[in-house]
């Protein structure tokens, strides 16, 4: 009996149609009569899943008692002794109730897969365990039930099922996943268009590359060499010449013309490692490479055109990009070169690129770092050995005679020992002293200078000659040693720089402390002068060295320009040092750059929002505020006319028009007061732990009377506000939503909880705002659409907006589902513990028109008449079709 077959129906988000898709992928089958059961799908009263699920056999569910209600759950014992053919089991992610033999409805299925049983099942993509931290950033919400990737990545078949933001939101406002009292806070909370845009992009690519993992696996378990070419991939070669950022550029633009292309810079070293290119210029090539949205790749080969074809096959390449080559003419004669090889040999599946650059036929060197020099005692050691190793060998080879044979193998080790230890000179020096030695007391005449049998003098010279050999060779393989080290923490710190010049991550403070650190310096600075004869000035220091005031007072300095030079203090750097440390300079002196730079851009932008709010004040002034001064007057005017006799109706009226004029200039002035303490950072909030139930109904004195329904549950946890900036602000959202809210249709204020922060609604059914409106009504004196003039000075929203980013909020304008627009006000909760908020029951608050003493009802999003599974400790995820939560 072999292991039955997975398919997983994956969607972004909650109602998209993965337990739709998978009803109906389990009709074809029983049309085509397979014994296909359901073992668990909840349809959640949904007209046209019920409909899909007549026609099946359902399992009958085991029902389970916890915490004093009674829960179902799959009968998974029934179902193996079923046995069907195929069985659908929903939610793979969702937590057992406790008592049953599984913790996790995933390892129900593993049981069923193990009894060769076929299995169909759902899951979202947040439900991924790896996906865990991406997903809370994007939300704002943990997934407590999710599913081991392995789990996934085993299934036989993935089936992405996919759907746009906009029309999931649109299947929810129909009503289609939630109850009606539950769309509202959805769509304003889990469902938002970016989250959905987010969740959707992250369900594409996890697909995708579970295709590609499926493409590569397929092609060599058919051992498949020709390369397929279903998306670009383009490698280029790379030399570590200085036409490599040509070629990799040339490459990305190929890229961009077609669809997902993709781009694999590579580099082909040889094996012994005597022959390598600037580390300083690859780590360049790597950092554009990466920037550009490549990958960099160093691969190890003797046959360059033959391990860089063998590359671009293992990696289902299409193109291969290559640069001219940099020989001379007269160097052809050694062979074709690389790209004509690998032109010659790509075959008709891969195509090859020759690009032009500024390095052609100027040669094939390379920049190569100059080897170090080996330190100090090693090379006394070397003298030591390879001179007076010798004499001391000659002295104990005196007391016994081996045979001539024998005394050049023991003088050629200390040759040896010598190039080990100090290099090429104490070894040639050991090989001339050694074969001296052997001349004057091991061949005939002994004790002579001369050579009496010409094979003793073959033999003298093949010894010098193997020892300096030797000698050269393990010099050059020591010197290799270091200089690879030496290198490659080079490179590192390349592109390190190389990355911090593309990002702009590194402040000026923390690239000197890099500096001091990589070179075990006492301190670092940055010196500046405005010209030749000024003062130099410090622009950055770190350390704890004495500050410099010149960059002739500093141990090592490097200049940058004319006018600017990096200094150290604490020692002596060696010259091999300071290729490195002048890029250091360079960085510093652009990451000083890129500091003033921002500060120039951060006066500027002040500079044109003051003067915008000036002119818009002006505007204000000369139109807003003298409306009401003008009715004030005529008012005032005709009731101090002593020609006409007024009725008390009509002194009513004219009263009542100074007092509304009054008003409204309170309120105008109000605005702009509150406004100008934003604009100047006066604006200090008195942050501590508030219950909206005291402040949100004491926003709601200047709206008439049965104007706004409130919809604030008791159960919300307390929030971290100022509540005099809270209730202006709530005020100034309620009286704009009022003032466009139809006759007739009262504005809803509504609160929930979502994780760590609580969320206000205002809500009306008015003529709602375009998207691309959104963002500009928040803007100081802006009124959208044909708002009169004398309505206000458009600063309510942007004054709504300054005090809840005050305060640590924040206030976004969304559509409100049928018509409208709805203003989501989040706030910080003062706790973050709320599984018993979450899981109170609905029931215990009520709802009533407004007035500043009603109790009122949960909001949309807590827990319904339907039963609430049980999932493990800690903050319950988005409210779903599978999982009533807020």
């Amino acid at each position: 009996m072999g292991r039955g077959r997975l398919r997983i129906h994956l969607g972004a988000a909650p109602g998209v149609g993965k337990t739709y898709a998978m009803l109906s992928e389990a009709q074809r089958r029983v049309e085509r009569g397979t014994d296909c059961v359901v073992g668990f799908v909840e349809h959640y009263d949904r007209p046209r899943t019920r409909a899909l699920l007549e026609g099946l056999e359902q399992i009958p569910r085991r029902e389970l008692e916890c915490r004093g209600a009674v829960l179902p759950e799959m009968d998974l014992d029934a179902v193996l002794a079923r046995r069907p053919q195929v069985v659908l089991v929903d939610e793979l992610a969702h937590t057992n109730v406790p008592g049953s033999r599984n913790a996790k409805r995933w390892q129900d299925v593993e049981e069923l897969l193990a009894a060769g049983i076929d299995v169909l099942s759902t899951l979202n993509i947040q439900h991924l365990e790896s996906l865990g931290d991406v997903v809370e950033s994007i939300t704002g919400v943990r997934q407590q039930e999710t599913v081991p990737d392995e789990v996934v990545r085993r299934a036989d078949q993935t089936e992405l099922v996919d759907m746009t933001p906009e029309a999931l939101r649109r299947r929810m406002a129909h009503g289609n996943v939630y109850q009606p009292d539950k769309v509202d806070a959805a769509l304003s909370n889990y469902f938002r268009p970016g989250n959905l845009t987010a969740l959707r992009e992250l369900a594409l690519l996890w697909v995708a590359d579970r295709v590609d993992e499926y493409l590569q696996r397929y092609r060599s378990e058919h051992d498949v060499s020709a390369i397929w070419g279903s998306r670009e991939r383009i490698v280029v070669g790379l030399t570590g010449g200085p036409e490599g950022r040509t070629l990799i550029r040339r490459a990305a633009r190929l890229a961009e013309k077609g669809a997902g292309g993709e781009v694999l810079a590579v580099y082909i070293a040889r094996g012994d490692g005597l022959a390598a290119a600037s580390p300083g210029e690859l780590a360049g090539q790597r950092t554009l490479a990466e920037s550009l949205g490549g990958t960099f790749h160093h691969v190890v080969g003797d046959d360059v055109p033959a391990a860089l074809l063998a590359f671009a096959r293992a990696a289902n390449a299409t193109q291969i990009v290559l640069g001219s080559s940099r020989r001379k003419t007269w160097q052809y004669v050694f062979g074709p070169g690389v790209g004509a090889t690998v032109a010659r040999d790509s075959g008709p599946d891969l195509d090859v690129h020759i690009v032009t650059h500024e390095a052609i036929a100027k040669g094939r060197g390379l920049p190569v770092a100059r080897g170090a020099r080996l330190g100090r005692s090693r090379v006394a050691w070397g003298w030591a050995v390879g001179v007076a190793g010798p004499a001391v060998l000659a002295v104990l080879l005196s007391a016994f005679d081996p045979g001539l044979a024998n005394d050049m193998l023991l003088f050629l080790s200390l040759t040896v020992a010598a190039a080990l230890l100090g290099g090429l000179r104490p070894a040639l020096a050991s090989a001339a002293f050694g074969s001296l030695l052997l001349n004057y007391f091991y061949t005939p005449p002994l004790h002579a200078w001369s050579i009496s049998n010409p094979r003793n003098i073959i033999a003298i010279v093949i010894f010098v000659a193997v020892g300096a050999a030797v000698a050269s060779v393990v010099d050059l393989a020591a010197r290799r040693t270091h200089q690879a080290a030496r290198l490659r923490a080079e490179s590192e710190i390349l592109s390190f720089l190389a990355g911090n010049v593309l990002r702009g991550e590194t402040g000026l403070e923390e690239l000197l402390e890099r500096v001091r650190q990589t070179f075990g310096m006492e301190s670092a600075a940055l010196l500046e002068r405005a010209g030749d004869v000024e003062p130099w000035t410090c622009a950055g220091r770190t350390g704890t060295g004495p500050a410099l005031e010149r960059p002739d007072d500093a141990d090592v300095d490097v200049p940058v320009g004319d006018h600017m030079a990096l200094v150290l203090t604490g020692r002596v750097l060696p010259a091999e040092d300071r290729r490195v440390l002048g890029a250091f300079a360079a960085q510093a002196a652009v990451a000083l750059d890129r500091r003033r730079l921002r500060a120039e851009a951060d006066r500027a932008r002040t500079l044109a929002e003051g003067n915008r709010i000036r002119t818009a004040l002006l505007a204000a002034v000369s139109h807003d505020l003298r409306t009401p001064l003008a009715g004030i007057k005529a008012a005032v005017s005709s009731l101090r006319s002593e020609d006409v006799d007024w009725s008390p109706e009509d002194r009513a009226e004219l009263l009542e028009g100074i007092e509304g004029g009054a008003d409204r200039l309170d309120h105008l002035v109000g605005n702009l007061l509150d406004m100008s303490r934003l604009h100047t950072g006066t604006v200090t909030p008195l942050i501590r732990e508030v219950d909206l139930d005291e402040v949100v109904p004491m926003a709601l004195g200047g709206v008439p009377e049965g104007s706004v329904t409130l919809d604030v549950p008791e159960t919300l946890p307390m929030v971290a506000v100022d509540p005099g900036l809270l209730e202006r602000a709530m005020a100034n959202l309620v009286e704009n939503a009022v003032k466009y809210a139809p006759d007739g249709t009262p504005v809803l204020v509504a609160a929930s909880a979502l994780a760590d922060r609580v969320e206000v609604r205002v809500v009306d059914r008015g003529p709602g705002v375009p998207d691309d409106a959104k963002d500009r009504i928040f803007e100081p004196f802006q009124r959208y659409g044909d708002a009169p003039r004398g309505a206000g000075v458009g600063l309510g929203l942007a004054v709504a907006r300054g005090f809840t980013e005050a305060m640590g909020g924040s206030l976004n304008a969304d559509d409100t589902p049928g018509g409208g627009l709805t203003m989501t006000l989040t706030l910080r909760a003062a706790t973050t513990t709320m599984s018993e908020t979450v899981t109170m029951s609905a029931t215990e608050t009520t709802t009533e028109t407004r007035a500043p003493t009603a109790t009122r009802a949960a909001p949309a999003g807590l827990a319904g008449p339907e039963p609430v599974r049980p999932a493990e400790s800690g903050p319950v995820g988005p409210a779903e079709p599978e999982r009533h939560s807020s």
